[in-house]
């Protein structure tokens, strides 16, 4: 994406367009199969397939310990990261194979960006921790220009354009998230990945992250955990319901239960196990 590609207008009308195609018959950004993650000698999540669509948010539910999370960090290889873990099964990134040997996982992060559950804006300027990421890798040019864009795309610009040079630590939580999300964004990413990134919100930022989530997906892929059900019905296009098993020696291992258009599964879910969840019965 250019980096001076249009702003996206928070909350802005919207023209009427041509019907988008349904979910199903989207291209698959992701093609997920057979995976996987090993802790040590921990099975934490076994036999996940999906094919998540572009253009559309995805939401990861599911009770604690079910591999949301561990799931979600697969999708641009933070698991590399950690000496313990393990990654099994086939992800395909737009048809190619993310882990094939040669593949640059820092080539892959700056494809798919992360917003982590708690705001963590660096000890920085609001500027320098949007232009983090362009300056570590190399994108210099017109810095001003793509710090604006970052600002602009996270629904920021107006509010802080004129405190660029304030710590980002003395914003409010809301806008210490959102910055965190431009400071994504400012590396041109194509998918944004976020783990429960509205949990430490109150209701009045998570209200602005939701709206912001449905600006953003006419221009990016996204793909949420989230432990909020209200959320995911108002938010998600496609949701992912993970549960846990027993697995060896008592312990716990995710499995993926079910996945499909969010209304559908809010509606008339194919397990049992999924009513229950979404219902209040159980997690």
């Amino acid at each position: 994406m250019d980096a001076t590609a249009a702003p996206i207008q928070v909350g802005a009308p919207l023209a009427l367009a041509a019907a988008a195609p349904a979910l199903a018959d989207r291209e698959a950004v992701f093609d997920v199969r057979g995976a996987g993650v090993w802790y040590g000698r921990h099975l934490a999540l076994r036999d996940v397939s999906m094919r998540i669509p572009g253009n559309a948010v995805t939401a990861l539910i599911g009770p604690s310990g079910c591999g949301k999370s561990s799931f979600l960090r697969c999708l641009n290889r933070m698991h590399d990261l950690t000496d313990s873990a393990g990654v099994f099964g086939q992800f395909l990134f737009g048809g190619l194979d993310m882990y094939a040997p040669g593949v640059d996982p820092v080539a892959v992060r700056r494809r798919i960006g992360m917003v982590f559950q708690q705001p963590n804006p660096f000890w920085k300027s609001v500027y320098d921790n949007v232009a983090f990421g362009p300056r570590v890798l190399g994108m210099k040019q017109e810095l001003d220009q793509r710090v604006e864009a970052g600002l602009r795309r996270a629904a920021l610009w107006e509010e802080l354009k004129d405190r660029l040079r304030t710590p980002a630590t003395s914003l409010s939580g809301g806008q210490q998230q959102r910055l965190c999300i431009a400071r994504a964004l400012a590396t041109d990413p194509e998918v944004l990945l976020m783990d429960e990134p509205c949990s430490a919100l109150d209701p009045v930022a998570t209200a602005q992250i939701e709206e912001l989530m449905t600006a953003l997906k006419k221009h990016y892929t996204l793909v949420v955990v989230t432990h909020n059900m209200h959320q995911a019905a108002r938010v998600a296009d496609m949701t992912a319901f993970f549960t846990v098993e027993a697995g060896e020696e008592g312990r716990r291992t995710g499995v993926l239960v079910e996945y499909d258009e969010t209304d559908r599964m809010f509606t008339h879910p194919s397990d049992p196990r999924t009513e229950a969840y979404i219902t209040g019965r159980f997690g």
